[in-house]
């Protein structure tokens, strides 16, 4: 194939291509173009932290409102409960712990920096994370090496394995998220000499592994999407090269067949040529990300075509409702094309953050509704549900399904959420996510605003030279009504844009008004783009349809065959022991399809302003395991159902719930 370029290539539908960035924010998010050059090309350029304001009484602001209050402290003490702060300190000669937990227990603590630094760019005021931010920093500079090598794992347990065994040591991968948190510092302006510290460690990355150095590829990616960023921030060329580089080797068979074989490291086949996702669920989605940043900065159109290529693959064959990604636990990964079983559902937490960050950098990278619409049902559907209500539980995987009588414990089970993991790679993630939240919402450049995510929030933005400022009120996704309210200096002298808001694919039916007269505005391409010369004071209010679904999967799909999930908006729902008579059996229950369904709201539920009420039977099939004929049914009692959404279950107590629910036979 041979090579294109993708300032040559056409412009994604209705988007325009432009040489020039918007004016930076002062607090740029953790992920998007920042370096023009002479090849970088993208479609649209992300806003910064501090350019987006959520409101606590919104949905999304109040989880970065709990973030903050609660999970990232919780995730603070548990690192230094659980022995990753105390590997730091035995690697600086500090302590004399043996090495505990996971070999890669490193990632956590720079994950939790990371979060901390966001947090600390937009709130400074914080002492306790600043203690521990300037803590922290001042430990990792202790521990790094003189040659820039920063491990605590191969540092006190095994020195003389330090890259031996690439398959097996996620080196690159601790190394890929100490760079991350030192991108974190330096676009925060917080603790400056993390960056300093992840800089020394990219060099001796460069120097090793570089063109001249050893054809290596580590086992897990992730270190790909971290040298794009810190390229990104720095403008050295070598970091990009480096994870360019990196997605060259990788599937060459490097990393040997493993206990999973080369598909569970994506080393099976060269990333241009994959027609599949593959293997690792965490894995393929980061180096699906790291493809992404590559192929934007260096204008690659063959890689980001493979990218999108895979995209097409994982999400029209292998992703559950809920956004989820993951089949398998043996081996965390996909399954085969429509194998997607709810109760044995893996959808690990992190896969889910995973899909959330690369679907962002597809969307900065071709401007297509498509990957908005992916980050909303992600996000509201799969990463929510990890975090329980209180900020300081979590799920690792997230099922679809618990069983009556289901049998788990520790961390196998999958009825509670626990408060911490041996492997404890999802909190940590969720913290540097919800820290970083505002950043996903909206972009802008000299054309106007693209609203991507709707949030109850503040944005304060450039367009075309000047400032705008705009109020958005809405309780979405409760409700599908969002108020925009447009002032600043953009809405003064005469200065005409384009607003874009994104009508999601699952709505059918919307309207918009421009000061109370309904606009005429098509939707092209998954937005609606309306412009004018704006004036002050200009208020847009977009009502999005929200009519409960019933959503069925593909035939092949053997799993859910003759089930469907309740829908509302972009929030799918489920149904809980908690809400079925006393004496009814989950697994007897089922939906009759023709009745009407409700959406009402239930004071008895704290912090569920909406459920859905349905009709539906109990089943009785008898006790016999088998029985000869196809039918073998009786309907029973009739009942009420209500669902609730599923990113809330288990807040309340534990018990046995489904996302899909079996429909009542005729008769």
């Amino acid at each position: 194939m041979t090579e294109q370029k993708l300032s040559d290539a056409p412009a994604a539908p209705g988007v325009a291509r432009t040489a020039e960035p918007a004016p930076p924010s002062t607090l740029p998010g953790p992920a998007g173009p920042a370096v023009p050059g002479p090849d970088a090309v993208s479609a649209l350029r992300p806003l910064g932290l501090d350019q987006v304001r959520l409101t606590p009484e919104g949905l999304l602001g109040d989880w970065r409102r709990r973030n903050s209050a609660e999970t990232l402290p919780h995730c603070v003490d548990n690192l230094h409960g659980s022995g990753n702060i105390g590997n730091l300190l035995a690697a600086a000669g500090e302590g004399e712990q043996s090495f505990a937990g996971m070999w890669f227990a490193d990632s956590d603590v720079h994950k939790t920096l990371e979060a901390a630094l966001w947090e600390l760019g937009t709130s400074p005021d914080d002492t306790r994370l600043a203690a521990f931010a300037a803590d922290t920093v001042a430990l990792l500079a202790r521990v790094q090496g003189p040659d820039g090598y920063l491990n605590s794992y191969f540092t006190i347990a095994e020195p003389d394995a330090r890259w031996r065994r690439p398959e097996w040591s996620h080196e690159l991968y601790c190394a890929g998220h100490l760079i991350q948190a030192g991108v974190a510092a330096g676009r925060a302006g917080v603790q400056p000499g993390l960056l300093t510290i992840a800089r020394r460690f990219a060099d001796l990355l460069v120097e090793r592994f570089g063109p001249d150095g050893v054809s290596e590829v580590c086992g897990h990616p992730e270190i790909e999407t971290a040298l794009a960023e810190l390229y990104r921030l720095t403008g050295h060329r070598p970091y990009l090269d480096l994870a360019r580089r990196f997605l060259d080797l990788r599937g060459r068979g490097l990393l040997g067949p493993g206990r999973f074989g080369p598909r569970y490291y994506q080393d099976h086949v060269p990333v241009r040529e994959a027609r599949e996702v593959a293997g690792h669920a965490v894995r393929q989605l980061y180096l699906l990300a790291g493809m992404t940043d590559v192929a934007v900065e260096t204008g690659d159109l063959a890689l980001l075509d493979a990218a999108e290529r895979l995209w097409d693959d994982a999400f029209h064959t292998r992703t559950y409702v809920t956004g989820a990604h993951g089949a398998h636990h043996r081996d965390e990964a996909y399954g085969d094309p429509y194998e997607l079983p709810p109760e044995r559902a893996y959808g690990e937490t992190c896969a889910a953050i995973a899909s959330f960050q690369w679907n962002w950098r597809l969307l900065l990278a071709t401007g297509r509704a498509r990957y908005a619409d992916e980050m909303e049902r992600v996000l509201l559907n799969a990463i929510a549900p990890a975090v329980s209500a209180d900020g300081r539980n979590f799920f690792y995987a997230n099922p679809l399904q618990v069983r009556t009588g289901h049998v788990g414990s520790g961390e196998e089970a999958t009825t509670h959420r626990l408060p911490w993991y041996s492997c404890a790679c999802c909190p940590p993630n969720i913290a540097r996510l919800m820290a970083s939240l505002p950043g996903y919402l909206a972009t802008a450049d000299e054309r106007g605003l693209q609203v991507h995510l709707y949030a109850d929030a503040s944005l304060t933005v450039p367009v075309a030279g000047r400032t705008v400022a705009v109020e958005m009120r809405t309780a979405y996704p409760w409700q599908g009504r969002v108020e925009l309210t447009i002032d600043g200096e953009g809405s003064k002298g005469g200065a005409r844009w384009t607003l874009a808001l994104r009508v999601p694919g699952w709505c059918d039916a919307h309207t918009v008004s421009v000061d109370g007269a309904r606009a005429e505005a098509t939707v092209r391409d998954g937005y609606l783009r309306l412009t004018r010369v704006w004036t002050p004071g200009t208020r847009v209010v977009l009502d999005l349809g929200m009519p409960v679904r019933q959503v069925s999967a593909h035939p092949r799909v053997d799993a859910v065959r003759g089930c469907v999930t309740l829908a509302r908006g972009p929030l799918v729902y489920c149904v809980e022991q908690a809400d079925l008579p006393a004496g009814a059996v989950l697994e007897d229950v089922r939906l009759d399809p023709a009745a009407p369904i409700t959406a009402t709201r239930w004071a008895d539920l704290p912090g569920i302003p909406v459920v859905l009420e349905a009709r539906g039977v109990l089943a009785d099939a008898g006790e016999d395991l088998y029985t000869a004929g196809a039918e073998r049914e009786r309907a029973g009692a009739p009942l009420t159902l209500t669902a609730v959404p599923y990113f809330l279950w288990g807040n309340r107590t534990e018990g046995p719930m489904r996302v899909w629910i079996p429909l009542a036979t005729a008769g």
